[in-house]
């Protein structure tokens, strides 16, 4: 085998071996934006699910505001209680 040959051959081994962890890289981009909005969501609907009940809660005992403040902040420590948990869970996955 010729050097040219050789460095062909080489080189060829390089780019293919760059290409396979560019895809990789973008793979997990999206693994991490996906994880993100997860954890997002699990933040906002257990304050808007915490909040909504206290709301109702507070049409039918007549107790305006007090049930919709307790229940927003039992809904937002839910919320917060479920991202650190789902945090671990991913962070033990990976």
């Amino acid at each position: 085998m010729t050097i040219p040959e050789d460095f062909k051959t080489r080189l060829k081994i390089a780019k293919s071996k760059i290409k396979k962890q560019v895809q990789s890289d973008s793979e997990q981009k999206g693994s991490f934006m996906g994880g993100a909005f997860k954890l997002g969501t699990e933040l906002v609907a257990a304050v808007a699910v915490g909040t909504i009940i206290g709301f109702i809660l507070d049409n039918w005992f007549d107790t305006k505001p007090w049930l919709i403040i307790i229940f927003f902040f039992l809904g937002a420590a839910a919320g917060m209680l479920n991202v650190i948990r789902t945090a671990n869970r991913m962070q033990k996955e990976d």
